[in-house]
């Protein structure tokens, strides 16, 4: 299966891709991962890339559209779940003719979320500095409030998980990404899942959905 994992910050694509790839035994090609593994590797595209990030720059799409390209085209055989990639219709028209002669996308997991959701979940998230726990003000609350239950530290609050920058996260979401589920509606592959519920329940509906693509 070729999977795209859709939805706006904070809908929980990050767990849910993991179960996927579980499932179905699929490639995880993250667009971030494959970013800094490039880098690391110090391969042509990841020089490209890494000069525009000394520079403060935003990686052109060319360079992503060509790190991705070619992840795909080498996970091609055992299938793959693209989270992070395409983020814009210009990506999506991109990554269409990457796969032209190998087939297309098989489905897009859209996870619909309201943004005020997503604005509580992040904004009330609390991370331990030392040891990277996760926690949150309302629905994983540490045994004692402000501290890491592991390492004793004093819990903060994310630089990316303020309401501002939640804020503009979204805001950028819908103007960019939002527009690939019409983009992809067209072809009848997008699958609606509903993502405030609990994670296993959203799991359970996302297999369903997925599972009349398996012969």
């Amino acid at each position: 299966m070729r999977i795209i994992l859709l939805g706006a910050p904070g809908a929980g694509k990050g767990t849910q891709c993991k179960n996927i790839v579980a499932r179905y035994r699929l490639q995880h090609l993250s667009s971030g991962d494959i970013l800094r593994s490039n880098r690391a590797a110090g391969t042509d595209l990841g020089k490209k890339a890494q000069s525009f990030m000394d520079a403060g720059d935003l990686v052109p799409d060319r360079i992503i559209i060509d790190m991705m390209s070619e992840s795909v085209r080498k996970a091609q055989p055992a299938g793959f779940v693209l989270d992070g990639f395409p983020r814009t219709v210009y990506q999506a028209r991109e990554l269409d003719k990457s796969l032209a002669g190998d087939g297309a996308i098989d489905a897009v997991v859209n996870l619909i979320i309201d943004d005020s959701v997503v604005q509580a979940r992040m904004t009330g998230r609390r991370s331990c500095p030392k040891c990277g726990a996760v926690y949150h003000i309302e629905n994983l609350k540490p045994r004692t409030e402000g501290v890491c239950d592991h390492d004793g530290a004093r819990l903060v609050q994310r630089p990316d998980d303020t309401p501002e920058v939640v804020a503009n996260r979204l805001e950028t979401y819908h103007r960019q990404t939002e527009p690939l589920v019409d983009y992809y509606r067209k072809n009848g592959t997008v699958f609606d899942i509903e993502a405030d519920k609990d994670p296993d329940e959203v799991k359970t509906c996302v297999f369903q959905r997925l599972q009349t693509l398996v012969k």
